[in-house]
């Protein structure tokens, strides 16, 4: 079994401020000379922007700052009460499958919430974790609960998930 450093952070921590200590972090986990981190954190008020984020998708974008992440995904609020996990893990030592990696992360989040009583599932071509909303019409409808974002550079993990 590998080691992994884990790390929880209190208090906000800003995204500049996390995302310059993830990148200095990855760099060390792929030059041999740093552990595998999960890192559990929470930021001020913000949204971060992956790849696939289109400027017209976000509303209220004067709202709260914006920052490029370099993860994959769209627009992600993140904000104090919202618990943010980056992993910061060398795949090399795993399995090289991004999509496998993806639902791992997926799966991570719905036994989680399993063990706090809450009923969390994936929507079929949807990414991220999703929980079923009461609605006295009868219909169903759903609201995502748990996002997942990753960057995956030279295999080694970046960004993650948040809840």
């Amino acid at each position: 079994m590998r080691q992994i450093a884990w790390t929880v952070s209190n208090g906000l921590i800003d995204y500049p401020v996390s995302l310059k200590k993830m990148k200095a972090r990855v760099d060390l986990i792929q030059s041999g000379d740093a552990l595998e981190q999960i890192w559990l954190l929470q930021h001020p008020p913000l949204y971060t922007a992956g790849t696939s984020a289109k400027p017209e998708d976000l509303f209220n974008a004067d709202r709260f700052p914006v920052f490029e992440s370099g993860r994959g995904g769209q627009y992600t609020y993140h904000g104090p009460g919202q618990r943010v996990i980056y992993l910061m893990l060398d795949l090399r030592h795993y399995r090289q499958d991004v999509r496998r990696y993806i639902s791992m992360l997926e799966r991570w989040l719905i036994n989680t919430l399993s063990n706090l009583d809450v009923e969390a599932k994936r929507i079929e071509d949807k990414v991220g974790i999703w929980v079923e909303i009461d609605q006295t019409s009868g219909e169903r409808k759903f609201e995502k609960i748990g996002a997942v974002g990753v960057r995956i550079r030279r295999w080694v993990t970046s960004h993650g998930v948040s809840l």
